[in-house]
């Protein structure tokens, strides 16, 4: 099985941070669960939803570059996923330098054969090229995602799906938890 995956939200539990340092920097009357909700739907959303101004965006990237690696951490069972499948790849809006860093942090760099980044030239989710590129590249199986964005541009090409701790509509499949994929997922003999 070759798998896509998103890579804030779903192999690592990263929001949470992200919710606290927004709020930190924010100074506003906003609970951490709002800022984390919003978050949820697109870090983008979440700025035009709270009018964050341009210099508190950079001041919160500022603040979440100087993060100790290991305050993000992985998801339970999310290596066991990784060793299982054949292939592994993501797509994410994150930049290289940054998931390099916690990938290599916790020597998971191994499992992923590519990384297509924010910054690697190709449009922001949900437009399909990077998952048309990838799949083609690396024949995926199934994308697995934290949101409705990650798996709208499988969908559009013929990829099974899977949402993490999310229960949205449109979904091939559901996992609240990792420990759960192999009796959800119909995983294919290796």
């Amino acid at each position: 099985m070759n798998i896509l995956w998103d890579f804030d939200g779903t192999l690592f539990d990263t929001y949470p941070v992200f919710a606290k340092i927004l709020k930190q920097v924010t100074n506003k009357d906003i609970s951490e669960d709002d800022l984390y909700a919003q978050l949820k739907i697109s870090f983008s959303h979440a700025i035009r939803y709270f009018k964050i101004p341009n210099s508190q965006i950079k001041t919160f990237i500022s603040h979440v570059n100087q993060l100790p690696t290991e305050d993000f951490k992985p998801f339970k069972g999310v290596e066991e996923i990784l060793k299982y499948a054949n292939k592994n790849v993501i797509m994410t809006h994150s930049t290289r330098k940054e998931v390099l860093k916690i990938l290599q942090y916790y020597d998971w760099e191994k499992y992923f054969a590519e990384i297509v980044t924010g910054d690697s030239g190709f449009p922001r989710k949900p437009n399909p090229t990077s998952y048309k590129y990838l799949h083609k590249k690396h024949s995926i199986d199934l994308v697995i995602g934290d949101r409705s964005l990650d798996i709208i541009p499988a969908k559009e090409i013929g990829i099974k799906t899977c949402l993490f701790q999310n229960g949205e509509l449109g979904s091939d499949y559901y996992l609240e938890a990792y420990e759960d994929f192999f009796s959800i997922i119909k995983v294919k003999s290796k």
